[in-house]
């Protein structure tokens, strides 16, 4: 069982009644003093901003363990997010949500960037959205290497009124359009 899940059962024990305040405080102290969390070599950082906007921390980071918290990965909640998890109206991370998300995974209301990204604009390997590119896109209009959509742009298939869409829109991508 490793820290994180020993952090939730004692949690678990406390919520349940099992373990009472006092209880729990001290054998969640041994539990973070042991040696084994000595050779943990990054500490995690939290950090954010004192002013809010919209009930929103203006910007926020989160990266690496809390083991006090017992989280593993950072969750950065924020106007400007990043973190591990971030969600935020403009949102960077390993996971990251919001209006524009770039990440490993994104997912993104307007604009998405990442590995994986779903939006309204999707750019990524794999790019699901209104407007997808990728090297796997799915979308209305689609350009990748294996492009689905109503229009697409792949090593198959191109649409003339993708070709001229994506000619217009995104001319940096004239170069791989052939004619």
């Amino acid at each position: 069982m490793n820290i994180a899940q020993e952090l939730e059962r004692l949690a678990k024990l406390h919520a349940d009644g099992v373990l009472s305040d006092e209880e729990f405080a001290k054998a969640k102290s041994q539990l973070l003093s042991s040696p084994g969390l000595s050779s943990v070599p990054f500490k995690g950082i939290r950090r954010q901003s004192s002013h809010t906007f919209c009930g929103l921390p203006l910007w926020a980071i989160a990266i690496g363990p809390d083991l006090e918290r017992g989280e593993m990965r950072g969750h950065a909640r924020a106007i400007f997010a990043v973190g591990d998890m971030a969600t935020g109206w403009f949102a960077c991370g390993g996971l990251a949500r919001g209006i524009v998300a770039f990440g490993g995974g994104a997912i993104g209301v307007l604009v998405a960037l990442g590995g994986l990204a779903i939006g309204g604009i999707a750019f990524g390997g794999g790019a699901i959205g209104a407007i997808a590119i990728g090297g796997g896109a799915c979308g209305y209009y689609a350009f990748g290497g294996a492009a689905v959509g109503v229009h697409t742009v792949s090593g198959l298939q191109q649409d003339p009124e993708a070709v001229s869409f994506f000619q217009h829109y995104f001319p940096w991508l004239k170069s791989l359009v052939h004619q």
